[in-house]
């Protein structure tokens, strides 16, 4: 070896030296593996939603358009078509099964193949790895998304015996509505399984050990517009969190925001954005976990796109979010308010945040002569005319929906993908072998 290679290799030695003397101060590297996943699904929420989100959440008085945590997450898309006896445009069911189970099926079916027999779910097989599970939802917790995650029924409309079949999921967390199909006898045989049964949401806060089921109403939680200062799916991901940390063999929790959907199918604009909101907070409750927990997966995604709504309409080059921001409660609540005032015409003006000129009066007096429906149909129709909102439908479309991820393994998310990759995927990053529960 000459000088001039020997001198270099000891400079490099020498300089490796202080780097391996501080080996045990470096921070841990992040592990390839998670070992917690939370599945996170905006009901609906195909990509016009996401785009009119980052519009509506601008701040009007600077330059630049701020970035959503939709923007900042974002790694793919999904395909989203059940099994091809049902054609291209799926429903809750058949597409919460692809992504619960990695198997397409037909609409309707809750983790059932197209023969309606049982296909395993990731929280099934996590279980079997002695993993903890959870769900926390707007919707009731027996709905469509919840169920194909829990359980199996030929279809999404059997409630009741969805709801007598989470006796058998064992899930350690779930959280949501559908007090109209857990009856006292059902709510007694969870008693006896060791569930905490909360009826009332400020009783989570002081809850401090699974196993818990909370629901939190007769049926669907309340549009965000109407319980402005609840954060109710921020607060039950966070506590579904804490809750399900404790076990060291990790966990999977499913968190969707349901009513995305619900208000897609009602063509309301402005409850659609205060969902998203909050959908939107919740999912930087999950990324800021995951950065203290660097052993989380988050992948977030829709399970199909509802409503077919558009950014601009009509051929004008414009849309006007801050027309949403003027509503003080949801359009059904505002509705059904007006429904039941004689003096009706200005507290629905100064609800919706804007004046009822004559012709805009009369049209909505003639609707509320045909009730509460035809009523915020109106209602609806003119804050789409001045946000220059478009639908296209009120059922679901077969467009692709986004994928957004962060954590260990989220590269794998990266691309275009089948809603039943998304499963696989996660399933395959699920612990080997079985563990004992904790």
């Amino acid at each position: 070896m000459k000088l001039s290679q020997l001198t270099g290799a000891l400079l490099g030695l020498a300089l490796l030296l202080p780097l391996a003397a501080d080996a045990n101060q470096l921070p841990n590297p992040a592990p390839s593996r998670p070992q917690n996943i939370v599945i996170m699904v905006g009901d609906g929420m195909g990509p016009a939603y996401t785009s009119a989100y980052r519009y509506f959440n601008d701040n009007p008085d600077t330059e630049e358009i701020e970035q959503t945590v939709f923007d900042r997450l974002l790694v793919g898309m999904a395909s989203t078509y059940p099994a091809r006896v049902s054609g291209y445009v799926t429903d809750s069911a058949a597409a919460a099964t692809a992504l619960a189970t990695g198997v397409k099926s037909y609409n309707g079916a809750i983790s059932v193949d197209t023969q309606k027999q049982p296909i395993p779910t990731i929280m099934e097989k996590a279980k079997q790895r002695g993993m903890s599970t959870g769900v926390a939802v707007t919707s009731q917790i027996n709905h469509a998304t919840p169920a194909a995650f829990l359980s199996h029924s030929e279809s999404r409309k059997n409630y009741v015996e969805l709801a007598n079949k989470y006796l058998e999921t064992d899930a350690d967390v779930m959280l949501g509505g559908g007090q109209k199909y857990f009856d006292q006898e059902l709510l007694a045989k969870f008693d006896a399984k060791g569930y905490q049964i909360l009826q009332e949401f400020s009783a989570l806060e002081s809850i401090t050990q699974p196993k818990v089921m909370g629901l939190f109403a007769e049926v669907q939680l309340p549009w965000v517009l109407d319980d402005k200062n609840g954060h109710r799916l921020s607060a039950m991901t966070g506590k579904a969190l804490e809750l399900l940390s404790q076990n060291n063999n990790g966990f999977v929790l499913l968190v969707e925001g349901s009513l995305i959907d619900w208000a897609g199918h009602n063509n309301d604009i402005a409850a659609a954005m205060a969902e998203m909101d909050e959908f939107a907070r919740t999912m930087e409750v999950v990324e800021q976990f995951v950065r203290q927990n660097p052993n989380t997966l988050m992948v977030a995604t829709a399970d199909h796109n509802t409503g077919g709504l558009s950014i601009g309409s009509k051929g004008k080059y414009a849309w006007n979010p801050e027309v949403l921001k003027g509503l003080s409660a949801s359009i059904d609540t505002l509705a059904a308010a007006a429904l039941t005032a004689e003096d009706w015409q200005a507290p629905l003006a100064q609800g919706l945040g804007f004046e009822l000129e004559p012709a805009l009066l009369e049209q909505l007096s003639k609707a509320r002569m045909q009730g509460k429906e035809t009523l915020a149909s109106a209602i609806k129709q003119e804050v789409d005319r001045r946000s220059n909102t478009g639908w296209t439908t009120g059922g679901h479309t077969g467009t692709d929906v986004q994928v957004f991820a962060t954590g260990p393994g989220a590269e794998l998310f990266i691309g275009n993908q089948d809603n039943t990759d998304i499963a696989s995927k996660l399933i395959s990053l699920l612990p080997k072998g079985q563990r004992a529960a904790q």
